[in-house]
């Protein structure tokens, strides 16, 4: 099937509508949306930082600097699930625990 340019894009439209429609049914967040963002601390340049894969999982970052431009991760790990990146990054952000010691809880 040799598709030209308008029809490739009204695929595509279509598939992403399908995508994010599934997404929704299945309660993810889409690829790189920030589910959480706090800092840590008042005079503190680190802040805590949850960033969904689009598929269930994401990420819980400890970053230093101008997030999402110009800034340094001091302390990623990657949960299959967002709900306990969420729990992990509160941990962090209000109980002051240490990321490194946050275990994940599915493998």
């Amino acid at each position: 099937m040799n598709m030209d340019r308008a029809e490739k894009l009204a695929e595509l439209r279509s598939l992403q509508a399908r995508i994010d429609a599934i997404r929704k049914e299945l309660e993810f967040a889409p690829p790189g949306k920030v589910i959480y963002w706090a800092p840590l601390g008042i005079c503190a340049d680190d802040t805590v930082v949850v960033e969904a894969d689009g598929f269930g999982g994401a990420t819980t970052s400890v970053v230093e600097g101008n997030y999402p431009v110009d800034y340094l991760a001091k302390f990623e790990k990657f949960f299959p699930r967002e709900s306990e990146a969420l729990s992990a990054a509160e941990e962090i952000d209000r109980d002051g625990a240490s990321p490194r010691e946050i275990p994940c809880a599915s493998a």
